[in-house]
């Protein structure tokens, strides 16, 4: 354990789209939140995610430098993690392995939380202080089970929203007087995507792939659809389209030409038929995904946990309870802790409560041999 007698600053560091989240922690206090924006144009210039790197870097230094703040006045640095192969969640020191999966996009998937790792390292290599990342995108607890389909060769895959997922049961958890790595929660985060999982001491068993098509229906996201149909789908409007339904232009956006979850709420409660039956169906679609991971703990469960921006809705969390209390007690977390749960993960490992763990650059899962 460490003897040191006052809190870790740590800079956490989370790549987005059009902006690029910062925050500075001593401990757990948040002493400074900032989303440093990034023009569309400037972005347009770089061939790719990773070129973007010294761009982004010159401006968090900017807006760091407007704090009064330098790099040499940080313990430690926490980039989101993005671009890697499937790994066990938890606390992973950035190495070389990672870096270049993080440069290429290893998954296969172009994100901007590639950048996380690369913008962490490069501070971190600066200073001489450890730079890490905790529970990133591609974390994958899936017990065998959950990985089979009924075609011989096709697994499921799992894409979550890991670490918010994981911090909500870390923090519910506590309240319990509790650790996490002995209580069986449903986690689910509601937002642009959604995300149903199952956590089975400290594990995620189980949950829907996000980026593949499955789960419920989101703003942005089609969900669960029949194969035979998507097959005919992909057939008459091309692969690109439909995947493109998986993450980005399906949900709301396909039925209802909008992302924006409050203007369908509003629209339904205005009597749109069509906005209605949407919303009506994404909240049908969460409860039965809760009810199937209820019965991937075999019933036992501490309780159902709600995070994400769609949580601020008291009716879509009454719906859920009146639907899923009979499981467990439902508790909401409205938005998202995604840089307290980064910074929290890098002073564990700073404070000796946990082992960083080493990326090895192999996936969990590769297929079963027998």
């Amino acid at each position: 354990m460490s003897d040191k007698k006052t809190p870790w600053r740590v800079l956490v560091i989370n790549p987005g789209s059009t902006s690029t989240k910062v925050g500075v922690f001593e401990g757990d206090e948040c002493k400074l939140s900032k989303n440093v924006a990034h023009d569309a144009k400037d972005l347009a210039q770089f061939d790719g995610v990773s070129a973007q790197m010294p761009y982004r870097c010159d401006l968090i230094l900017g807006a760091l430098g407007e704090a009064g703040l330098k790099l040499e006045d940080f313990d430690a640095f926490v980039g989101r993690g993005g671009g890697l192969l499937s790994l066990p969640g938890g606390t992973y020191a950035i190495n070389e392995v990672m870096l270049e999966h993080a440069r290429v996009g290893a998954n296969g998937i172009q994100h901007p939380a590639q950048l996380g790792p690369q913008i962490a390292h490069e501070f971190a290599s600066k200073t001489g202080k450890p730079s890490f990342v905790v529970n990133p995108p591609d974390t994958d607890e899936l017990c065998d089970l959950a990985r089979m389909t009924g075609i011989k060769g096709v697994y499921r895959n799992v894409h979550l929203h890991a670490l918010n997922l994981k911090e909500t049961a870390i923090r519910h958890a506590a309240t319990l007087g509790r650790p996490y790595d002995e209580c069986n929660f449903i986690v689910c985060h509601i937002g642009g995507g959604i995300s149903i999982s199952a956590h089975l001491k400290g594990k995620m068993v189980d949950g829907n792939d996000i980026v593949g098509g499955e789960g419920p229906m989101a703003p942005t996201r089609c969900g669960s659809v029949p194969a035979i149909e998507v097959a005919k789908y992909t057939a008459e409007h091309g692969l690109d389209v439909a995947r493109a339904h998986c993450m980005k232009t399906g949900g709301f956006v396909d039925l209802l030409g909008t992302s924006d979850a409050i203007e369908v709420c509003d629209r339904a409660a205005a009597g749109d038929k069509a906005a209605a039956r949407a919303w009506d169906a994404m909240i049908y679609q969460i409860c039965k995904w809760i009810g199937e991971m209820a019965c991937v703990l075999k019933g036992d469960v501490d309780g159902i946990l709600l995070g994400g921006g769609m949580v601020h809705s008291k009716e879509l969390v009454a719906s859920i309870e009146e639907c899923c209390s009979w499981i467990a007690p439902v508790s909401a977390y409205p938005g998202e802790f995604e840089l307290e749960a980064m910074a929290s993960g890098a002073c564990r490992v700073l404070d000796g409560i946990e082992e960083a763990l080493v990326y090895s650059g192999e996936p969990v899962f590769t297929g079963f041999n027998d």
